[in-house]
């Protein structure tokens, strides 16, 4: 036996037979024209046999078109594809389509996120904490369609797939005969409510982005954009807004920003593979590749410089030393010595150029925006040096940074983030090998211990991690951390990004702290 055709080709099917019907058509009137034409030069009076059958065959073809097109108008409300399409392209309030009782969204407690519910007649759809979740949950409204999984999980928060559920004739009759139908089925998501409160707490009036999950099975317990939208208020003001905070972004999944150092951990991994384990000389005055280029230095040089005083430098330090004190010296010579090849091959093997799905129906997708690794001409060593300090023209996702140290805590292996726990956890790839990943989380706890994190070491949870300031070309620093806990069998994972924040250490790296002890305390 043949097996079932994918769903997701049936509208790309459906497209092709309509193209194919009408250029039937078109190549039949095309062919009367040209009768007619031969008819006029050889002084026919009547044709009478050679129209008569392509004059049959279109009267066939649009009787055709129009019982089908009439089907859909009169029992279209009875087909569950129908029901889904109107909900996804008619946006009109009346349309009978909205006015089926979604299901519920929960948070993995089961505590409810999104629900519908009738007033004075209508369905409406109501979000209990407005733009607190909106950024994952999305929006679901007649007039302006649906976003988030809201849009993903349509057929499910409708009642289920059309090919397994028997109840959509009765619903579909319901709605027509003008009853209510059932209620859809309800959504469990992975999110921690409690966490994503305290997350979007923590940003306050900033703007940012924190994903935290779980690197053994991908469970996302917070993806916080700030600010958001609230999905009880949409309207067009909202799609037309030159708002500069850009509500409307996903900066978790969709938004692009310099890595910064927190990219240090890549570029260790890939040095680390090729079995690099040297020391490099860090002198004060910093490094560059040509006196064309301004000199790249560490961050004690300008500190240094703020108070007067004279920085001697790092002197010949190993990486262990130098992912501590987060030393661009170090990392751009580095990034050098290994060269244009290894960069190309770390973003392959790390997928920095590939598009990372969360969940995906043959409805819609919610995924992870590409990465923007650049391609250096074998000239360009300054771009190198750059590139290997996550600055010049590298972009990530926040998302992004959350899975790459998701897969240092995980053996090197990246789980896929997931949204909803019927997911089954699945790899994605194999970042780097496992001793590679183990000695690359012995240097991260170093960071905490005794380096730049030290500010959050805490005696309750062992913390590893990786501070960030990212140069902004239109503003402040952007303050970034990445990390991962307990040390120890590792259940915890998290990436935070404050934009214009300033130095990672002061802003990302204690709201990382604070959203790691209190997912521990609760054994998320």
């Amino acid at each position: 036996m043949s097996p079932p055709l994918d769903p997701a080709i049936w509208p790309s099917l459906r497209l092709a037979l309509h193209i194919a019907f009408f250029m039937a058509i078109f190549f039949l009137l095309k062919q009367i024209l040209e009768l007619r034409e031969m008819a006029q030069l050889r002084h026919l009076a009547r044709p009478k046999g050679a129209f008569r059958i392509p004059l049959v065959m279109i009267a066939i073809a649009f009787g055709a078109l129009l019982i089908y097109q009439a089907s859909w108008q009169l029992t279209g409300m009875l087909r569950p594809q129908f029901i889904a399409f109107m909900q996804l392209h008619d946006r009109r309030e009346f349309n009978p389509a909205h006015w089926i009782r979604r299901g519920r969204i929960l948070d993995r407690n089961g505590e409810v996120l999104a629900y519908s519910e009738e007033i004075q007649g209508k369905v409406y759809r109501l979000y209990p904490d407005g733009p607190v979740f909106s950024p994952v949950v999305g929006y679901s409204q007649p007039r302006f369609g649906s976003t988030g999984m809201e849009a993903v999980a349509n057929v499910h928060l409708n009642g289920g797939a059309p090919a397994d559920l028997s109840g959509w004739g009765e619903l579909g009759r319901q709605i027509v005969g003008g009853g209510q139908g059932p209620r859809g089925q309800d959504l469990r998501l992975t999110l921690d409510a409690d966490l994503q409160r305290m997350a979007v707490a923590r940003i306050g009036e900033r703007r940012g982005a924190i994903l935290l999950m779980d690197p053994n099975d991908g469970d996302i317990l917070v993806l916080a954009s700030v600010p958001s939208y609230d999905p009880n208020r949409i309207s067009s003001d909202l799609f037309m807004s030159q708002d500069p905070s850009a509500p409307l972004l996903n900066r978790v999944t969709q938004g692009l920003y310099p890595p910064g150092s927190t990219f240090k951990i890549a570029v260790a991994a890939m040095a680390l593979e090729r079995g690099f384990d040297e020391r490099i000389d860090c002198p004060a005055d910093g490094y560059t590749t040509s006196s064309r280029y301004p000199k790249i230095r560490d961050h004690e040089y300008y500190s240094a410089l703020e108070h007067g005083s004279r920085w001697k430098g790092h002197g010949r330090i190993d990486m262990r030393r130098a992912l501590s004190r987060s030393s661009n010296v170090f990392f751009a010579k580095l990034g050098v010595i290994e060269g244009h090849d290894a960069f190309r091959a770390l973003g392959e093997r790390m997928l920095m150029n590939r598009q990372i799905t969360l969940h995906r129906t043959p409805y819609g997708t919610y995924a992870m925006r590409t990465g923007r690794m650049p391609r250096l001409s074998d000239r360009d060593l300054y771009g190198l040096a750059q590139l290997a300090i996550g600055q010049g023209k590298l972009l990530v996702t926040p998302a992004y940074m959350g899975l790459l140290t998701a897969a240092v805590a995980r053996q090197g292996i990246a789980v896929r983030p997931r949204l909803l726990d019927r997911d089954p956890p699945q790899g994605v790839a194999r970042f780097m090998s496992a001793d590679t990943a183990n000695r690359l989380a012995d240097m991260m706890r170093t960071v905490v211990a005794e380096g730049t994190a030290r500010g959050i070491d805490t005696p309750d949870l062992s913390i590893a991690g990786k501070t960030g300031t990212a140069q902004n070309p239109q503003g402040a620093s952007h303050s970034w951390f990445v990390g991962f806990a307990p040390t120890q069998r590792p259940t915890l994972a998290i990436a935070v990004l404050v934009e214009e924040g300033g130095y990672g250490s002061a802003v990302a790296a204690p709201i990382a702290r604070d959203l790691l002890l209190a997912a521990h305390a609760k054994g998320d």
